[in-house]
């Protein structure tokens, strides 16, 4: 059994940072991409940004590329992501999946955690 729980999120200013974390258990996570999705209230879930099972490679959508960054630990348990220069757009309930590419599918996903940015 795969387990996804995403923790951090939380109210920030417009500007300012949060870091999400995303704690894996359960089945391996070799070979597997993790990536964090976000869906905001009325609109469909779209996607955040994934990071390879090595960490070398990592994949941003247009919306966050130079704010947002995605890494993962050594032992592959941890994902994060750091959200620099919040904007009230970012508001939206986000959450970790694994998958087979960054293209997908994600098989597994996490509850989500609530980021709320004030203007």
């Amino acid at each position: 059994q795969v387990q996804l729980v995403e923790s951090g999120g939380g109210l920030v200013q417009a500007g300012g940072s949060l870091r999400l974390s995303c704690a894996a258990s359960g089945r391996t996570f070799s070979n597997y991409v993790m990536g964090w999705f976000r869906q905001a209230p009325g609109k469909e879930r779209e996607f955040v940004a994934a990071i390879s099972w090595s960490g070398g490679s990592t994949y941003y959508a247009d919306s966050v590329k130079g704010r947002f960054t995605i890494s993962r630990d050594s032992a592959g348990n941890m994902v994060y992501l750091q959200m620099n220069s919040l904007k009230s757009e970012d508001t939206a309930v986000y959450y970790c999946a694994r998958g087979s590419s960054h293209f997908g599918p994600y098989d597994y996903w996490g509850q989500g955690t609530q980021v709320t940015v004030s203007s």
